[in-house]
């Protein structure tokens, strides 16, 4: 298992949240974003394996940024946020760390998960 994931519900169905593009950044020492890995969630709104095989973590600022203007546009259902930056610091890499985020299209929160 990666050692960052995450899993959408989409509150305003009850459902997963599937095919949302989800891009994970860490922001380098001048605050400047670089994209780790990108990736989409699967029929159960988890993405399992977001960073590629090898990939470790360093403690640092992140940011997963969730496409979810495009996921409401597939629906036919207008949203106010087109998209959701999550950030967040890891200081201990060995850790796991599950960024889960509850959606709906004019509302969402997140939480740390395990």
């Amino acid at each position: 298992m990666s050692a960052i994931t995450t899993h959408i519900l989409d509150t305003s169905r009850g459902q997963p949240a599937v095919g949302v593009s989800v891009v994970l950044e860490r922001l380098s020492d001048s605050h400047t974003p670089q994209v780790i890995a990108v990736g989409a969630t699967d029929a159960d709104g988890r993405i399992r394996d977001l960073l590629p095989a090898g990939e470790s973590m360093a403690p640092g600022r992140y940011h997963l940024t969730f496409d979810t203007g495009a996921y409401f546009r597939a629906r036919d259902l207008e949203t106010f946020y087109p998209e959701v930056s999550v950030a967040f610091e890891i200081h201990d890499a060995s850790q796991h760390y599950h960024v889960p985020l509850l959606l709906s299209p004019f509302g969402y929160s997140t939480y740390r998960g395990s």
